[in-house]
C-alpha cells in the first residue's frame, strides 16, 4: 500500500502534464521540472532521513516517513501557483527513498537468503501497481475533475498506509540498530557507489521516455487524449511484469542480471523512436521499456550484499539514485526536445543513458570481490 501511494504520487504528474501546464500557465517542459524537483527531494531526503532514523526501530521509522509523505502530497493538492507547487513537490519527495529502503530491508529479513530479491520485488510490487492502476486512475481523476484531486488521493492512501503499518507490522525488540556515524563510515565502499551509479545513470532511460509519454502520444502519434490513461496502463503492466522478472532473474544470475537488463533496455530504447507513428506498435514498445523496472530488485539486493553495517543508508540511497535517474532522464530528454530533435528523440537519449549504465556495470563487475564478505574486509 505504501509503495502504491508513493508510486502514484511520483508518477501522477506525468500523465497530467498538459492539464497542469494549462492550469498554471506554464509550458510542458516546465511541468517536467516538477518531476525533477520531486526527484531532487528524494535524493536529498533519502540519505539524511536514513541517517537520522538509523537508531529507530524500522516500524517506527516507516510510520513517521509515511506521515511525512501524506502531508507533502496534501500540501501539493492545495498549491496556489507553480512556484508553491515546486516547493511542495520537493518536500513530498524527501521521505520517498528512506521508506522504500527500510521496507525492502524488513521484507528481506523475513525470507531465506536465496529468496531476498523475490521478497524485495514484492515490496516494489506496490510501485508497479501504481504504474498499472494508480497512475491511470489519477490521470482520469485529473482529466475529469482537477489535477489537484490526484495528489489528494495520494494523501489519503498515505494515511491508510500509516494505519496498516501500525496495525499489522509486528514490533521486533531484538532488531539490530546502528549509529548514524557507523552507517556513514560503513557506506564508503567503491562497490556501493558503483551500484548507485548504475541506478542513477542506467535507469534514466526509462524516465526520459515515460516523462514525455503524454505529449508524444498527442503530438507525434496524434491520438485522442483518452488514449493517455490506456498507454499508462500498458506501461504499468510492463513495470509489473519487469519487477517480478527482475527478482526472479537476480536470484538465479546474481549481479550478472543487472548487465543483461541494461543492455536489453538500451536496445529497446533505441528502437522506440521508430515505433511512435503507430499506436499499437508504440504500446508494445512502452511495455518493453517499462520492463526495465527489473533493474530495481536486483540492484537493491546487491546493495544489501555489499553494504554490511550501512544497510539502511544504502537501501535508502538506492532509491535516491533511481530518482537522480528520474531527474536526469526528463532533463536530458527536455534538452533534446528543446534543441529541435523532436519528442521521440527521448528514446535515443534513453538508449545512451542505459548503455552508459552498462559501462558502469562493467567497471563494477571487473572490480568486484569474489564474495560480499571480502568487500567488507577490503573496506
Amino acid at each position: 500500500m505504501g509503495g502504491f501511494g508513493i508510486g502514484t504520487g511520483e508518477f501522477a504528474i506525468m500523465g497530467l502534464m498538459p492539464n497542469v501546464a494549462q492550469d498554471l500557465g506554464v509550458t510542458e517542459p516546465q511541468v517536467g521540472h516538477l518531476i525533477s524537483t520531486y526527484a531532487l527531494g528524494v535524493v536529498v531526503g533519502a540519505p539524511i532521513l536514513a541517517i537520522l532514523g538509523a537508531q529507530l526501530f524500522r516500524r517506527q521509522l516507516l510510520i513517521l516517513l509515511m506521515v511525512f509523505y501524506a502531508l507533502g502530497n496534501l500540501a501539493s493538492s492545495m498549491a496556489s501557483n507553480y512556484e508553491t507547487l515546486l516547493i511542495f513537490r520537493f518536500i513530498a519527495g524527501l521521505p520517498h527513498g528512506a521508506y522504500f529502503g527500510v521496507a525492502a530491508l524488513v521484507a528481506a529479513s523475513l525470507v531465506p537468503a536465496n529468496q531476498r530479491a523475490k521478497a524485495v520485488s514484492r515490496v516494489m510490487m506496490g510501485l508497479t501497481l501504481a504504474l498499472l492502476l494508480g497512475n491511470p486512475l489519477a490521470t482520469l481523476m485529473g482529466q475529469s475533475l482537477d489535477w489537484r484531486y490526484a495528489f489528494g488521493f495520494v494523501g489519503v492512501i498515505s494515511v491508510v498506509t500509516v494505519l496498516l503499518v501500525a496495525l499489522f507490522l509486528p514490533k521486533d525488540p531484538t532488531e539490530e540498530r546502528h549509529s548514524p556515524l557507523g552507517e556513514i563510515r560503513a557506506f564508503n565502499r567503491p562497490q556501493i557507489w558503483l551500484a548507485l551509479g548504475i541506478g542513477a545513470v542506467g535507469f534514466a532511460g526509462l524516465f526520459a521516455v515515460f516523462s514525455y509519454l503524454a505529449p508524444i502520444l498527442l503530438e507525434v502519434t496524434r491520438v485522442d487524449p483518452v488514449w493517455i490513461p490506456a498507454a499508462l496502463v500498458v506501461f504499468g503492466l510492463g513495470g509489473f511484469v519487469g519487477n517480478i522478472v527482475g527478482g526472479w532473474i537476480f536470484d538465479r544470475l546474481q549481479f550478472r542480471a543487472v548487465g543483461v537488463i541494461l543492455i536489453c533496455s538500451a536496445a529497446v530504447l533505441a528502437v522506440f523512436p521508430s515505433t511512435t507513428a503507430s499506436l499499437p506498435v508504440m504500446l508494445v514498445a512502452c511495455f518493453m521499456i517499462a520492463m526495465m523496472v527489473a533493474l530495481s530488485p536486483g540492484l537493491q539486493t546487491h546493495l544489501m550484499d555489499v553494504a554490511t553495517g550501512a544497510q539502511t543508508l544504502a537501501a535508502a540511497s538506492h532509491h535516491a539514485a533511481f530518482n537522480v535517474a528520474n531527474a536526469l532522464g526528463p532533463w536530458l530528454g527536455g534538452m533534446a526536445i528543446t534543441a529541435g530533435f523532436g519528442w521521440q528523440s527521448t528514446g535515443y537519449v534513453g538508449a545512451a543513458t542505459a548503455f552508459a549504465g552498462f559501462l558502469i556495470f562493467l567497471v563494477a563487475w571487473s572490480s568486484r570481490p569474489r564474495d560480499p564478505e571480502a568487500a567488507c574486509e577490503a573496506a
